[in-house]
């Protein structure tokens, strides 16, 4: 008996393909692609089958954290070192020089904001409580008075 396609991609090989496309940043849309399929049955077989479930979220989990601390990084600001070659002449002979700077990176304010605005959303986010006074669709009943007002000028 044939196989159906999704049972192909549950096999081990074909998880780590799938595992390793979402690591590799591609989206879901990408990966279906690859695996020649419609990303509404990708979205199905997902739902569906716990492996390919776990081998997108795994994959993805990978890179999410690499991003998430490159973020912090850059909110936080951070040192590196720098290695600088000089040559120079000596007696007649070459000599290379290598001397190590420490260079400082300043922390980005957009970083800061945006790891802010994500984490905590309840005290950073961009939001105005407005309060909203009267009875409900008020303003549909006035337009409709307005409305009833012209129509009845016209006439």
């Amino acid at each position: 008996m044939a196989k159906g396609k999704y049972q192909e991609w549950l096999e081990k090989d074909n998880l780590i393909k799938i595992e390793a496309w979402a690591r590799d940043g591609l989206t879901d849309e990408q990966i279906s692609k690859n695996m020649g399929i419609a990303y509404s049955t990708l979205r199905v077989w997902r739902d569906k089958y716990p492996p390919i479930s776990a081998a997108l979220k795994r994959g993805k989990e990978v890179v999410d954290f690499e991003v998430e601390n490159q973020l912090l990084k850059r909110a936080l600001g951070y040192n590196y070192d720098e290695v600088k070659t000089v040559q120079k002449m000596v007696d007649g002979k070459k000599h290379v020089e290598k001397t190590v700077i420490t260079k400082h990176v300043i922390p980005d304010t957009t970083a800061q904001i945006f790891w802010l605005k994500n984490r905590k959303p309840d005290v950073w986010m961009d939001r105005k409580a407005k309060e909203v006074e009267g009875k409900p669709n008020q303003g549909l009943e006035r337009y409709f008075e307005l409305l009833d007002d012209r129509l009845l000028k016209d006439e």
